[in-house]
């Protein structure tokens, strides 16, 4: 079986060769100045159909793309910018509430606080009250006991007084008796031994 070898130059034929299982035959060489033999449409330039049918198809793919595609697209990227600034507004509205929530929390604290202090205050009043009071029963029930102590102790220094006066007037009289020689007056002594004990007292 034999092939055919072109070689070209220029865009124009040089040579053609017959390659064959044998060896090669060298065709005879194309005479310079020789107009070249038409060797049919060029396998690599694109045929006027085919650009037209090329551009019809981009046309179309177009076409679709801007009535179809496109606002799909759009639609879908609104949809997803809405579904942010939504979510956004959102945790803005829940950071606000939260505010207001912790906000409420502090007055609450804060009155708590207050009437907390008040109970405490009152509290402290009536104590200081009930103190003064339990302070004025004790010095009133210690002056009660203090008063009977003191009268208790003047009827004791009187009693005593007069058993002193007795025994005075008793060892007087005596010693008057066996100095004199005769019985004294009791009178007479009780006066003088009450007079001494008078003034000496008063000293």
């Amino acid at each position: 079986m034999a092939t055919a070898v072109v070689t070209l130059s220029g865009g124009s034929v040089v040579s053609v060769r017959l390659a064959s299982e044998k060896g090669v035959t060298a065709a005879p060489r194309a005479e310079e100045g020789a107009e070249p033999k038409d060797m049919g449409p060029n396998p690599i330039s694109p045929e006027l159909k085919e650009l037209a049918w090329g551009f019809g198809s981009f046309l179309v793919f177009l076409v679709i793309m801007r009535l179809f595609l496109v606002p799909k697209v759009r639609k879908g990227m609104a949809e997803r910018y809405d579904s942010i600034r939504a979510d956004i507004e959102g945790a803005d509205a829940a950071k606000a509430d939260a505010r207001a929530e912790v906000a409420k929390y502090e007055a609450a604290l804060a009155d708590v606080r207050a009437e907390a202090a008040k109970r405490v205050d009152a509290a402290r009043v009536t104590l200081d009250r009930e103190r003064g009071e339990a302070i004025a029963a004790a010095n009133q029930r210690i002056a009660a006991k203090k008063a009977e102590a003191e009268a208790a102790a003047a009827a004791e220094r009187a009693a005593a007084r007069d058993q002193i006066s007795a025994a005075v007037t008793s060892v007087t009289a005596t010693a008057t008796s066996i100095a004199v020689g005769k019985q004294a007056d009791n009178s007479v002594v009780t006066q003088a031994v009450a007079q001494a004990m008078q003034s000496t007292g008063a000293r």
